[in-house]
């Protein structure tokens, strides 16, 4: 039988939590975390509600994991998120010596890739999944906010 636990299953799961980010006006960022075929995280990009530029999608999982796991490090955990992280973003990535991360779409602007953050040297990186996907929400959420 076929493992239907890809990296795509997960990342639809990343992006509904970016549609619900869509729908609150905040920018449509989705994250789950995910220890051995299981969610233990799931946010969306919070800044706007909260009145804070660090609340975005990959902190709030990577609290809601750590506290899940009951410490501080992502060992055997992978991030699926809808937008390459920023460099705050890789940088707790980095702390939290997270296993995997997985992306769809890329940010040649602010991306930690673009910046030259580095991650924890264990971390493997995947990126593209359903990028197309995921960088059509933002180009449709940005086209929204420009007409209003």
């Amino acid at each position: 039988m076929e493992n239907m636990f890809t990296d795509e299953y997960f990342m639809k799961k990343a992006l509904q939590e970016a549609e619900v980010a869509f729908e609150k006006g905040e920018i449509p960022v989705g994250a789950i975390i995910v220890i051995d075929n299981k969610v233990i995280a799931r946010s969306h990009n919070l800044t706007e509600m909260l009145h804070d530029v660090t609340a975005h999608a990959e902190m709030q999982s990577i609290t809601a994991a750590a506290n899940f796991l009951g410490g501080k490090y992502l060992k055997d955990c992978t991030l699926y998120v809808t937008l390459e992280p920023c460099q705050m973003c890789a940088g707790a990535l980095y702390w939290s010596q997270i296993s995997k991360i997985v992306y769809g779409a890329s940010d040649a602007q602010r991306g930690f890739m673009a910046m030259g953050t580095k991650l924890h040297p264990k971390t493997t990186i995947v990126s593209g999944v359903l990028g197309d996907e995921a960088a059509d929400l933002m180009l449709r959420f940005f086209a929204e906010r420009r007409k209003n």
